[in-house]
């Protein structure tokens, strides 16, 4: 059994690590016709969802976690437990296009994460408690390319991504990531795609995983939304320019660190965690071009380890068990081609 977790496990951190790569906006949403009063408020929920389900070429938001408690573990024995005091993150990331055709579509994604944090560390020996003050830095590239066909006489979307990542000290690692996606339904009410992507990266232990993507409108204004194995959320439009959604997301943090007390100083190493996000998401339209989205509920780390940068991340030199917590996070999107895409 703890094999079987420890591979649903690896899976979810392979999807996280290099998700998101698409360029355009939901091309399988299609326009209304204004006819009366009831089709001009439909009209208007339309284009709010339709701006809700596109790419945000731009993007930041603040993270802060309500303090937790951990336990670390070193080759199989359990020490003492530590605590997180203070535990605050900025991220920011732009996805753009350069060139979009009839039959494929180039871009890049940047992405950046600081994040600083208070850590109550307690001394095996003596039994006391020191605090350390510690930022990370993490940022990565990627060139994305994106191909357009048809397989069995249904859309299929190819997309191809190099990508760099590293530490404000170093660039560290390069990855590439091929995702094929097939479209099985497309209509009003449902929409669903199923994939398969292919990981080409030197830590992870499984460089195939499947994805399924699902969507459902039901008639009384909800729809649900599921993407494997990444969320499951339901939402909901309100307030004519506002949406909200109750569920589950899943999400990676990630960063390198040097000189790690005890061990060699050329050693570099690698720390990723698997987080679970459970609780109410909103977001609401500001004009055309701006997006504020507020998120809050309870936070699980599922796993995190620290493991040396040449090895893969089952081969952990350190790993740490969190207790769950309270998280709030609000973020603005910036979409200044909102229009343009819209009006296609």
């Amino acid at each position: 059994m703890g094999k079987i977790k420890k591979m649903i496990l690896l899976a979810v951190l392979c999807f996280l690590s290099l998700t998101g790569q698409s360029q355009t906006a939901d091309t399988l949403l299609q326009n209304q016709k204004v006819q009366d009063t009831t089709n001009i408020r439909r009209d208007a929920l339309d284009y709010a969802s339709r701006q809700f389900a596109m790419v945000r070429p731009f993007n930041v938001e603040f993270s802060q976690v309500a303090p937790y408690s951990y336990t670390p573990k070193k080759d199989g024995v359990s020490l003492p437990e530590n605590k997180v005091s203070t535990y605050n993150q900025i991220k920011a990331n732009a996805n753009l296009y350069f060139l979009a055709k009839k039959k494929f579509i180039l871009g890049a994604t940047f992405s950046y994460r600081y994040i600083s944090a208070d850590n109550d560390f307690t001394i095996p020996s003596s039994g006391l408690v020191q605090t350390l003050k510690d930022d990370f830095t993490y940022h990565s590239t990627s060139i994305n390319f994106t191909y357009i066909s048809k397989m069995f006489n249904k859309p299929f979307f190819l997309n191809t991504s190099l990508v760099v990542d590293g530490s404000k000290k170093h660039f560290e690692r390069l990855k590439g990531l091929v995702i094929g996606t097939i479209v099985l339904k497309a209509d009003k009410q449902t929409k669903l795609m199923a994939g398969i992507m292919v990981n080409v990266d030197p830590s992870t232990e499984l460089p195939l995983l499947p994805m399924i993507t699902y969507e459902r409108k039901f008639n009384n204004g909800m729809k649900l939304d599921l993407m494997m194995p990444k969320q499951l959320l339901v939402r909901k439009q309100v307030l004519g320019r506002g949406r909200i959604s109750l569920g589950t997301e899943l999400d990676r943090t990630g960063f390198y660190l040097y000189n790690v007390k005890g061990q060699l100083p050329s050693q570099r190493y690698e720390y990723r965690q698997i987080e679970l996000d459970n609780g109410v998401i909103y977001e609401h339209l500001i004009g055309n071009y701006l997006i504020l989205t507020a998120r809050t509920g309870a936070k699980w780390i599922a796993i995190s380890r620290l493991f040396e940068k040449e090895k893969t991340f089952s081969t952990e030199w350190l790993e740490t068990a969190a207790k769950p917590t309270a998280y709030f996070n609000i973020g603005i999107s910036f979409n200044p081609f909102a229009k343009k895409m819209l009006a296609k």
